[in-house]
This record gives C-alpha cells, sequence and structure tokens, in this order.
C-alpha cells in the first residue's frame, strides 16, 4: 500500500480508539466540581477546616455534600476539597475551580452561615474519624494560645495518614488492670497518697522532684498503672526517645504486653500510625511518647505526664512552636484530670504552680535525698588556674584523684560542655579571654590553623595576653573528643567512650572506664557511675540567656542523677566557681530552692513565666511597622527592637535565625499576668491583617520564646 493511502486512514483509526474508550464500562474520574450531582437529602453542609495554616484564612469553611458522599462524609475524617475559587466562578448554582487541597470534616449541618453557592466536597479520603471534637477543641485552644492558626496545630497533632496501617483492626482493649503496689514511691512522703488517689479516680496535681538513680521511669509506670486501675486513660511524655524507651520497658513490666502505645518518630509511619489509631479506637488506653504524643487521643484522659519539662526538646519547632508542659497543663484543665510534673531538677514554671497553688510539691525528705544523691565536691576557677596538674592537662587534682578512685569500682561520667575541638580561646596561665584588639571579638584557631577573630575576621598573629603577658594559648572549652584524647593518654589501660550529638549511647556496662559525653547525651551505667566530672562549668553558666544558671543546676542534676549515691561513695566533681547559686544548689542537691529564688526575682522584675512575652523580629521596617499597627494591650510593654547578630552564608544556623546575610531586628512584647490571651490574639489579628493584605509577611512571632537573652 502506498503511502498516499495510509495518510486519509490514520483520523478514521484514531476516531475509532476514541468511540471505544467511551463505550467502555471503565470507573471514570469523578467531575471536578461534581456539577449536577445530586446533594444529601439530610444536613447537606459539611464544615470543613481546610490544611492551609496562613492565620487569615484561619476559620471553617462550608461545602455542599453530594448524594454518593453522604455515608462516608462523617465528622472527623479526612476530605479534599476544591479551594480558591472565586465568586464569578458559578454554574448552575455551584461554585466551581480552585484546586484541590486537604481537609478534616469537623461537622455536618443543615444550612449555612454563607448565603452565597456552595462548592462540593471533592472526595472522602478514608472514612476513618481521625478528629473528633476533644482534639479539636485542645487544637483549638493550642492556637489561641500561641497566636497561630488551627490547620498548623492539626498537622501537629494528626500524624499523616497510612493506608495499610488504617486497614487493619486494632487488638480488642483489654480489662483495666489491678492498682500496683507503692514500690519505690514509698520513698517520698505524699508519693503512696499519689497513687492511691489515681486508683480511686482522683485528680491530684503535683510537681515532683525525683530522686536520683534509674527509678523514675518505673515510678511513672506505677501512676499510669493506678489510673488504669480506676478506667481511664494515661499519657506520659518524654523528652527524647532514650527515655521513651525507658518508660516503655517499665510499663511493660509493670503491666505487661498490650496496655500500652509507644509514639515515637524512630517507629516508622506505618507502626507510628498503627500506634496512634489503636489510641484512637480505644484499644490502647496509656500513651508514652516524645513531644509530639502531646496530642494523643487518649479516651478518658485521666493523668497527664511530663518528664523533665526544661529540656528544650519539649519545644515544638514548627508552628505555632508549642511547648509540651502548657499543652499538657490546658488538657488537665480542660478534661479536669490528673497532672504530674516530674524531674530531678525544678524549673521556674513548675516552681509557679506550686506557688500558685494549682499544683502539690510531692518530693522526699531530707534524709531520702542524703542517702541517694552522691557527694558533690567543687573546684574554683581561681585553684584551677593555679593547680598545676591542671595546668598540664586541663584536670585539676581533685579530678585525677576522684577519676583514680572511681575506676577501682567502676565507671567514671565526664560530661563536657560541647562536642569536638573547640576554637574559642585563653590565656593559658591566667585564664583571661583571647580577645580581638580591633573589636574585641573572641579569637578562633579554626581546625588548628592561624588565629584570627570571630566576628571580623582579622588575624592575630603578635597576640599576647593583656592582664599577664603570656603569650601560650588554651582551648576555654575542650569537647568531648579532645578531652578523650587527653584522658586516653592519662589513663592508657582504661577504655575510653564518647557519648555525643553524631552517636549517642544508651547505657554502658558497670565495668571500669572513661565515658565522655556532652550534656543530654550521658549514658546510663549499670549499676551507676561510681564518680563523675562535671568540666567547664563557666561555659554554661556564662551564657547570654535568662535562664543559664536554672539550665546549668538542670544539666548538673541529670549528670549527677545517673552516679551511685553518697552511702555507696558515689562522688562528683563540678569545676564552677563554688559560690555561685546553681553551684551551691547542687552541693545542696536543693533544685526546688534555687527554682523559689530565680522565680521571686523575675517576679520582682516582671520575667516571664510571671508575665507573657512574645518576641516579633524580622527586618528593621518590617517589625516597626508591624508593631506600630498592632492593637496590642493598654498594659502592653515594648522591648527593643534590637538587632540580632547577622548569620554568615554557610555557617551554623539555629532554629529562628534569620536568613544567611540579612539584618534583623527583635522586639519583645511583655504582658502582666491575666493579658496573655489578649496579647495573643492582637499579634494574631495584625498579622492577619498583614497577610490579607500583601501576601508574604517576612514578620516572625513566637509567644513565650525559650530563648530570649
Amino acid at each position: 500500500m502506498s503511502s498516499e493511502n495510509e495518510k486519509p486512514e490514520e483520523p478514521e483509526q484514531l476516531a475509532l480508539i476514541r468511540e471505544t474508550v467511551r463505550k467502555a464500562k471503565v470507573p471514570r474520574a469523578k467531575p471536578r466540581t461534581w456539577r449536577g450531582a445530586a446533594l444529601a437529602k439530610e444536613l447537606p453542609v459539611a464544615r470543613v477546616v481546610v490544611n492551609k495554616g496562613a492565620l487569615h484564612l484561619d476559620q471553617f469553611f462550608d461545602y455542599a455534600v453530594p448524594e454518593e458522599l453522604d455515608e462516608a462524609a462523617r465528622p472527623g475524617v479526612r476530605v479534599r476539597v476544591r479551594f480558591g475559587a472565586g465568586a464569578h466562578q458559578v454554574r448552575g448554582g455551584r461554585r466551581e475551580g480552585g484546586r484541590l487541597i486537604d481537609g478534616f470534616l469537623v461537622e455536618r449541618r443543615a444550612e449555612s452561615d454563607y448565603s452565597g453557592p456552595l462548592a462540593a466536597l471533592a472526595d472522602v479520603v478514608s472514612p476513618e474519624p481521625v478528629l473528633g471534637p476533644e482534639l479539636l477543641g485542645l487544637a483549638r485552644a493550642v492556637a489561641d494560645r500561641y497566636a497561630g492558626s488551627l490547620a498548623d496545630v492539626l498537622q501537629l497533632a494528626v500524624p499523616p495518614r497510612n493506608a495499610t496501617a488504617e486497614r487493619k483492626p486494632s487488638p480488642e482493649p483489654l480489662p483495666p488492670p489491678r492498682a500496683p503496689e507503692p514500690g519505690s514511691w514509698a520513698r517520698y512522703e505524699r508519693g503512696p497518697a499519689f497513687l492511691d488517689s489515681l486508683a480511686r479516680g482522683g485528680a491530684p496535681r503535683a510537681v515532683w522532684t525525683a530522686l536520683p538513680g534509674p527509678y523514675w521511669a518505673e515510678e511513672i509506670a506505677r501512676a499510669v498503672a493506678a489510673t488504669l486501675a480506676s478506667g481511664r486513660g494515661a499519657l506520659v511524655v518524654v523528652p527524647d526517645g532514650r527515655a521513651a524507651g525507658r518508660v516503655d520497658a517499665a510499663l511493660t513490666e509493670v503491666l505487661g504486653e498490650g496496655r500500652h502505645a509507644l509514639l515515637t518518630a524512630e517507629a516508622g509511619p506505618e507502626r507510628r500510625y498503627a500506634q496512634w489509631l489503636a489510641v484512637r479506637r480505644g484499644a490502647v488506653r496509656a500513651v508514652v511518647g516524645t513531644r509530639a504524643a502531646m496530642f494523643a487521643p487518649v479516651r478518658d484522659l485521666g493523668l497527664a505526664v511530663i518528664w523533665d519539662d526544661g529540656d528544650g526538646s519539649h519545644s515544638e519547632p514548627h508552628a505555632p512552636q508549642p511547648h509540651a508542659r502548657e499543652v499538657l497543663l490546658l488538657r488537665a484543665a480542660h478534661d479536669r484530670c490528673a497532672f504530674l510534673l516530674g524531674s530531678t531538677g525544678c524549673t521556674v514554671e513548675a516552681a509557679q504552680l506550686v506557688e500558685s497553688g494549682w499544683a502539690q510539691a510531692l518530693g522526699a525528705g531530707r534524709d531520702q535525698v542524703r542517702r541517694a544523691a552522691p557527694l558533690i565536691r567543687t573546684v574554683g576557677d581561681g585553684e584551677l588556674a593555679r593547680d598545676e596538674a591542671a595546668r598540664a592537662a586541663r584536670l585539676p587534682s581533685l579530678a585525677w584523684q576522684t577519676v583514680r578512685e572511681g575506676l577501682k569500682t567502676g565507671p567514671v561520667l565526664v560530661q563536657v560542655p560541647r562536642r569536638g575541638y573547640v576554637p574559642r580561646l585563653a590565656c593559658e596561665r591566667c585564664r583571661t579571654p583571647a580577645r580581638c584588639r580591633h573589636c574585641a571579638g573572641p579569637l578562633e584557631a579554626p581546625e588548628q590553623q592561624e588565629l584570627r577573630c570571630g566576628w571580623c575576621g582579622r588575624g592575630a598573629p603578635d597576640w599576647h595576653c593583656v592582664e599577664c603577658g603570656s603569650t601560650r594559648l588554651r582551648a576555654q572549652v575542650v569537647g568531648a573528643r579532645r578531652t578523650a584524647e587527653e584522658l586516653g593518654r592519662a589513663f592508657p589501660a582504661v577504655p575510653v567512650r564518647t557519648s555525643g550529638r553524631d552517636h549517642v549511647l544508651d547505657s554502658v556496662p558497670g565495668r571500669p572506664a572513661l565515658v565522655v559525653s556532652t550534656p543530654g547525651a550521658e549514658p546510663v551505667a549499670e549499676g551507676g557511675y561510681a564518680a563523675a566530672l562535671l568540666l567547664d562549668g563557666w561555659a554554661l553558666l556564662g551564657r547570654p540567656d535568662l535562664r543559664a544558671g536554672e539550665e546549668a543546676l538542670r544539666r548538673w542534676i541529670d549528670a549527677a542523677s545517673l552516679v551511685r549515691g553518697q552511702a555507696e561513695g558515689g562522688t562528683v566533681v563540678v569545676v564552677a566557681e563554688p559560690t555561685l547559686r546553681p553551684v551551691q544548689a547542687l552541693v545542696r542537691w536543693d533544685p526546688v530552692g534555687h527554682a523559689r529564688r530565680e522565680l521571686a526575682e523575675r517576679a520582682e522584675l516582671g520575667f516571664p513565666p510571671v508575665s507573657r512575652m512574645a518576641a516579633v523580629s524580622g527586618p528593621p521596617e518590617a517589625v516597626e511597622g508591624f508593631l506600630a499597627g498592632a492593637g496590642l494591650p493598654a498594659d502592653a510593654e515594648i522591648l527593643g527592637p534590637v538587632p540580632l547578630p547577622v548569620v554568615r552564608p554557610g555557617g551554623p544556623r539555629r532554629l529562628g535565625d534569620p536568613p544567611p546575610g540579612e539584618q534583623w531586628d527583635r522586639a519583645l512584647v511583655r504582658v502582666p499576668p491575666g493579658s496573655g490571651a489578649a496579647l495573643a490574639a492582637a499579634l494574631k489579628q495584625a498579622r492577619a491583617g498583614r497577610l490579607a493584605r500583601g501576601g508574604g509577611d517576612p514578620v516572625r512571632i513566637r509567644v513565650d520564646p525559650p530563648d530570649i537573652g
């Protein structure tokens, strides 16, 4: 057949293919806007929260429910809707157009408050109701408190869907267990009474100062068991996966298998979602997990527990950046359930809960504390500078002696504030910080190269100390790897292990060894450490932060709690000025007293948590315009603005830092107690108005910032 004969047949073949496809009985895609589809006969309006976190869209939107989706479109399910269609895109009384977006159906209604035409639900993603009224109310309260949007909170509260996990049934719920024995709770003056109240269905609220040692996880498990015995649920939030693993093991030992769920990121999306669904369906009544578990939909919540509330991991980095402690306080108030804030230390916020009468103090007597806590000894900076042993290898004579004695009976913990080879330098003879002669910035020697200023970048090849004239330098803070090398040379027959950001150890054997760790990464030693060294205490105490002393004491007590008690020979040496308040609190093992004094000082100065505060940051002109247009409460006080440090391109960045190379300002807005809700509402309204008028807005808002300098 010639080519001339082939060309006319191509249109006929294509037409035949099209006609065949039209006649084939295969499922077709649903119409984009359900044009002409019949609506549900009863409650034809669905109220939806769309998955858009913009503040000016923080409201419910009404959609029409097609008859085909009537049965599946129940409150709490995930849906897809068309969003963004204009009022001019109306055909046959239906709004059309827009792009598909996810959301949650929160209510079915007979009529809509909106008088115009409604778009129809595009689809019901899953018939599983994942957003109940309790979780919706909690998310709304958290959004209002932190000047955020409901959609952003729901992103944190409801995990992503996993179809495989959703198809699997959850196990049948087990009957309530028996009330546990007090066990180690008997060491606390009100411990047995607290458990008894939980088992009888009460709602006690306590700030618990835990004794040092390994029993805190078991004590939490017994509190959970007592709550389950009353027929209610329990929720435990811990700062990291290691702590979650300890509580998980303790709950398994006290309750047995199948009575609790573990919600951590390490579980993987399918297993985590399956566990979350088991909680949502009521198959499991107890939950332990990290920060995201604060929203776990536990049925009939009877006890909310947070462990170590001062840990920075409890602060959510994503908008609106809530703190797990505050979320659990909202849940305890809304559900009228018991509340337990536990830690070996004590934050100022915890002290305020007791001071206000909202919670009761739960602790042990001084005799119990003395038996459980190790012996604390101090080495001041002046003594350290004059000590020949310290000058030779950075450790004072007392530390050498403590390490030698400790290694005879078990492992020794060495805590250093930072990891790696830290380039900040000081005079070896008098410890005066080495600073640039031009701008007074800190001198650095990155990767053992030539000296240069960390601020202006100028070199300092002929540096000498302005105090004593010495030309010899040493690192003021030597990290975990450098410390491990020095100790390895000093004790060549002893194994040295490190635990830090890149490699965190969960536990170590009870054999003699040196364990060098950064704060928060200390592994648990079998039988407890024989001794501990807390080096470079000034680095923790000298940070330019309101919480520097509180945080240093918390880090020290957490590490010292892993050491054997004084009766077993446990000793801790802290290298810091002995007269400072946090050091004295460590020596007396009195974190509660330290927190109370901090609270009294902050009350005099009007600092958080006595006052409520918000940080507003952005380009200078944007911050100025935002504050000028915000309808702040009459009792609001603006501190600043002040310039933030410029982040170098390619340099390290922290959460909340401005974009590299840009100059940003930050202002603090402070209000007295009782005006926090008004402040959050004013900031939210002002930012929503700016977004609605002009699109993007570079201003960032954070209510209750953890770091205010």
